[in-house]
């Protein structure tokens, strides 16, 4: 297999440490043709200067003037990596992950084994759940029209079992370690930038499919996952919660047929005091 170029995307907004555990797990990976480009987001104190002091001669440092949110601050990683490599794929990578040295070889892997592949995506576990770190976060994604929540993760807080071990088509990859190839971008676009945070990777994923591409969970590939790092600092500004639920219904109402979107609109009460009481738990002081 020809080692094709991969661009590897992170976002940091005001989370420099984690950011800098990331880069240095990725100094790691055994596959050889890769370029990463840090997009900061419009960071509060000084995360730029101290990610170019630290990996300036590793990492392509991208300063934005505001935050951008995640699609659209993605977005300009992908259109620096287009214009300045020419990379086969594109890996959208949380700040908040550590990977295994091996994770990039394996998407590249399963991803060139069959044309129609589009995007693919490692087993994510938590970086830390309650001292361990072989408990699963996401084992793939599944769509489901007829819950409170039309999207999930299969496998999320279970154990490594054996039926966790295959890889799988999936409906979506989340976009916490997203890797699309780059026929996709081409035919699709960017990622919809009015998805400020959230949702916005199951819409893409619902996107590719409906091209006819294929969402593969790739279980050899493996990462740890800080989860809720990012959303934790996103949710301590304004207007998270409002976002948060008109990104829920706009990839309902954009994505799916009339019948879907009358239930969900019968079920907002629920859904919205459901929302709402998880929200305050999380984040009231």
């Amino acid at each position: 297999m020809d080692c094709l170029c991969v661009a590897i995307i992170i976002l940091n907004w005001n989370g420099v440490e984690d950011t800098l555990e990331c880069l240095d797990s990725l100094k790691k990976i055994t596959y050889p043709n890769y370029e990463v480009i840090v997009v900061d987001n419009g960071s509060e104190g000084d995360d730029v200067k101290t990610l170019k002091q630290g990996f300036g001669d590793y990492a392509h440092i991208i300063g934005n003037d505001r935050n951008y949110g995640f699609a659209e601050g993605n977005n300009i990683g992908i259109r620096y990596a287009l214009n300045a490599f020419d990379p086969a794929y594109l890996l959208l990578l949380n700040n908040d992950m550590v990977i295994a040295p091996d994770f990039l070889g394996e998407l590249v892997r399963v991803a060139e084994g069959e044309a129609r592949v589009g995007i693919v995506g490692p087993k994510v576990y938590y970086y830390d759940f309650e001292g361990r770190k072989d408990v699963l976060w996401y084992a793939g994604g599944k769509i489901k029209r007829w819950g409170r929540y039309v999207y999930c993760h299969i496998g999320g807080d279970k154990d490594d079992l054996p039926q966790y071990q295959t890889i799988s088509n999936v409906d979506w990859v989340t976009g916490s370690a997203m890797m699309i190839k780059r026929r996709v971008i081409e035919e699709l676009s960017l990622l919809n930038p009015r998805y400020f945070f959230g949702s916005e990777d199951v819409e893409y994923c619902i996107r590719a499919r409906k091209h006819g591409f294929k969402i593969v969970y790739v279980p050899g590939a493996r990462v740890w996952h800080k989860v809720g790092k990012s959303r934790n600092r996103y949710a301590a500004s304004s207007g998270y919660f409002f976002n948060h639920i008109f990104n829920h219904y706009r990839l309902i109402l954009w994505n799916f047929p009339a019948p879907v979107c009358a239930y969900h609109l019968l079920l907002s009460p629920i859904y919205l005091l459901s929302e709402l009481k998880s929200y305050l738990m999380k984040y009231s002081t």
